[in-house]
């Protein structure tokens, strides 16, 4: 029986489910952001400063970058599981992934909610 150490106990279902609905969430955001902007030709900074100002925005960009997030790592988890067959270099890989995206989260996050 062959395992993979680097799976975590996930099962193909969680990946597929994750992949579809952060896809779903990260689609309703740009759409969102692009009628946004095609609506307010004349944006200035008060007005856009003044959306992500909004509880409501800041939460739904939140639910983007963790959307973002999850996609990113499932994607990337995926990619080099496939394609990276030593152990130790996946591995390598996959802890600078996940170090790298957990990075941008909490950045964004601060960028976001940050006074």
């Amino acid at each position: 029986m062959v395992t993979n150490i680097t799976n975590f106990s996930r099962s193909g279902l969680s990946d597929w489910l994750i992949q579809r609905v952060s896809a779903v969430i990260l689609a309703i955001y740009t759409l969102f952001i692009v009628a946004y902007l095609l609506f307010n030709p004349g944006l200035d900074y008060a007005t856009w400063s003044g959306l992500f100002a909004q509880t409501w925005m800041r939460i739904f960009s939140l639910l983007a970058f963790v959307s973002l997030s999850a996609h990113a790592w499932v994607g990337l988890w995926t990619v080099t599981t496939d394609y990276i067959k030593p152990t130790g270099i996946r591995i390598g890989a996959q802890t600078v992934i996940i170090l790298a995206i957990f990075v941008f989260l909490v950045w964004g996050i601060q960028i976001l909610w940050g006074a």
